[in-house]
């Protein structure tokens, strides 16, 4: 895990009022609460498209339904050392199948690209099922699905156009962009696969941010305090916060917390459709989502919601589809907004646990569908309201993935708390850890978590060989808000 970092800043600038946690998922009201319960946030789902959720589970591979050679295409977490994979649309024998080969160099602005043997070593080809391999030589009209290489860092799946010729280090090309039905065919495969939380490049945006992981080998990264289970992922926040002009330093405004992921790339493509292109495909990420965090003290007043990011996460993951390298690319930024009038004093932590799935599915007849669904479930740990007025906090994240360095799909997942008070209020709720509930007050007060969702599905999923979109389509914004604690009534 590489790590890049800003020049720290003593505080962040003036804000408005207080926040929260991390990526994509949503949950439906639990109905009254009592100021006392702690509040579960009960499953949400949107999806246009039934049963198109795609998620398979946590596992590395998964197959998918046979092709026509009678064989399934497999999907795996690809090789550290992995060739490229060509097709010859049209010839005889040109079904995609590994080669010997990798590009070594790519100009994305002239789209040139030099082709040489692969320097780790001569892989065993592998046809796709009813292909044999094609001749070593690269021809007009190849197609080309690489990993990530030098002047390519998304990865490559672009055509043959022209061959220049021969260098020292390789065979030049002329390239245009391809799709991905060009290799895949008629094949089918479906599979989730988790993502490495090592191969994340971490931009540090704020001062005491901390990354986090653990991988197989119980290999661990960032603080030792923070337990991170197999596969996870964890971003730690703390900072202050504007606070209102005259508040005391006992209520200067902070916030802190953590969130942590195990996010899974859900990928499936089926072939076969008469019209062309693919009869179906799905694109998304998904998995395990828990995070804690606390607001605290008197935010400063803001009209606007101001929303500060304060890391920015990017992974390549590879899939290996049958013989194809398909490359996932997975950004994530998390962020803190907050908004408020300035007159309220809180103390607020929430635990929130559970799942997410966000993405897209296409079949011919319905085109592309967005999916957003998510389970979760959220605890009050501690909330106290004190003075009159309101105040909400968020700490999201906003995700996208492509393939390619094409973005597929954006989602935005913003968990929060809002608290509200009315009248003279100085109210203390009840919490797990056994703690007595206690107020002061001549008014109405009331603490509430939520979850904000909304994205898009983009052109670029045309990578797949489907229909281009005339335009974005909006995944559906979608919010939930449950009571945590407050006054009866």
């Amino acid at each position: 895990m590489r790590i890049r970092k800003r020049p720290p800043r003593a505080l962040v600038p003036a804000l408005a009022a207080s926040a929260l946690l991390l990526v994509t998922g949503c949950s439906a009201s639990p109905g009254p609460h009592t100021p006392s319960a702690a509040g579960p946030a009960p499953d949400a789902t949107a999806s246009p498209s039934s049963g198109s959720s795609g998620s398979s589970g946590s596992s590395g591979s998964a197959t998918g339904t046979t092709d026509r050679g009678g064989r399934p295409l497999a999907v795996a977490a690809a090789p550290a050392a992995t060739s490229a994979a060509v097709a010859r649309p049209g010839a005889a024998g040109g079904l995609a199948h590994r080669t010997g080969v990798e590009v070594t160099s790519y100009d994305s602005r002239t789209r040139r690209a030099v082709i040489s043997p692969a320097r780790h070593g001569n892989p065993s080809v592998s046809p796709t099922p009813g292909g044999t391999p094609a001749p070593g030589r690269t021809a007009v009209g190849d197609v080309i699905a690489s990993a990530p290489a030098p002047g390519a860092p998304d990865g490559l799946l672009a055509e043959v156009t022209e061959v220049i010729g021969e260098k020292p280090d390789g065979t030049e090309v002329q390239t245009a962009p391809a799709t991905l039905d060009a290799l895949l065919g008629d094949g089918r495969a479906k599979g989730t696969v988790p993502v490495d939380p090592a191969s994340f490049d971490v931009e540090r945006l704020l001062p005491d941010v901390k990354v986090s992981w653990t991988r197989t080998g119980d290999v661990h990264a960032g603080p030792e305090g923070a337990k991170v289970p197999l596969g996870g992922l964890r971003v730690d926040l703390a900072t202050r916060v504007a606070t209102a002009e005259g508040t005391p330093a006992s209520a200067a405004a902070t916030v802190s917390g953590f969130v942590q992921v195990e996010p899974e790339v859900d990928f499936s493509y089926g072939g076969g459709s008469t019209a062309g292109g693919p009869a179906s495909a799905r694109l998304g990420v998904s998995g395990a989502w828990t995070s804690r965090w606390a607001l605290k003290g008197r935010a400063a007043a803001s009209a606007q919601p101001l929303r500060l990011p304060f890391a920015k996460l990017h992974a390549d993951p590879v899939l290996q589809v049958g013989p194809v390298p398909v490359v996932v690319n997975l950004d994530l930024t998390c962020y803190l907004r907050i908004s408020g009038d300035g007159g309220v004093t809180v103390d607020i932590e929430q635990d929130l646990k559970g799942d997410f799935d966000a993405g897209g599915t296409y079949d011919p007849a319905a085109g592309w569908t967005p999916v957003s669904a998510s389970h979760m479930t959220s605890t009050p740990v501690h909330t106290r309201v004190t003075a009159a007025g309101g105040v909400k906090a968020a700490l999201g994240a906003e995700a996208t993935v492509g393939l390619y360095g094409a973005v597929g799909v954006t989602a935005d997942l913003a968990p929060y708390l809002r608290g509200e008070a009315a009248g003279t209020v100085d109210a203390t709720s009840p919490t797990r850890s056994g703690t007595r509930a206690g107020a002061g007050t001549a008014g109405t007060w009331g603490v509430y978590g939520g979850l904000d969702l909304n994205g898009t599905l983009h052109v670029q999923l045309s990578v797949f060989g489907t229909p281009v979109l005339r335009r974005g389509i909006p995944l559906g914004a979608l919010h939930r808000e449950w009571r945590l604690a407050g006054s009866p009534g």
